[in-house]
């Protein structure tokens, strides 16, 4: 079964208060729903990982030099709300299930327990061996500028 990243970034939803200014209450009502989430998609075997990344102020950007040696910058480099936030990967039967769990993400409560709208990423994760030869590589990069 093909596998997708679905993820969300900090864009804000439908309510752009930032969750600093949110109620302990909706914070909590926000984490609830994605353990809710989680736990029915491990029950039905769809997913696979699940994670909340630290935020984009943490970030290190890892280039080699010339001699091979790492040379780390500090982030954040594009703009906050870009920046990945956190993810889920799911093995599911298709597209279209990935896009029905993406939309039970965008749906995750915000202030006033509304669901929040966020946009959410859905990205199918590159099949074994995908780009793994220069034919794989070149199909990758078709899709990659949108040609495909």
């Amino acid at each position: 079964m093909p596998r997708y990243l679905i993820g969300v970034d900090f864009q804000p939803g439908t309510d752009p208060t930032p969750m600093e200014e949110w109620a302990p209450e909706e914070i909590a009502a926000h984490l609830d729903y994605y353990a809710a989430l989680n736990r029915e998609l491990e029950a039905n075997g769809e997913l696979v990982a699940t994670t909340i990344l630290t935020g984009p102020d943490l970030a290190k950007i890892v280039r080699v030099d010339a001699a091979g040696a790492p040379v780390v910058t500090d982030g954040p480099f594009a703009e906050f709300k870009e920046w990945l936030a956190g993810y889920q990967i799911v093995d599911v039967e298709s597209e279209e299930r990935a896009v029905e769990i993406a939309a039970l993400v965008s749906a995750v409560p915000g202030p006033g327990g509304r669901p929040s709208g966020q946009p959410i990423h859905v990205r199918r994760v590159m099949d074994e061996g995908g780009a793994s030869d220069v034919e794989g590589m070149r199909e990758y990069l078709r899709t990659a500028d949108g040609v495909a």
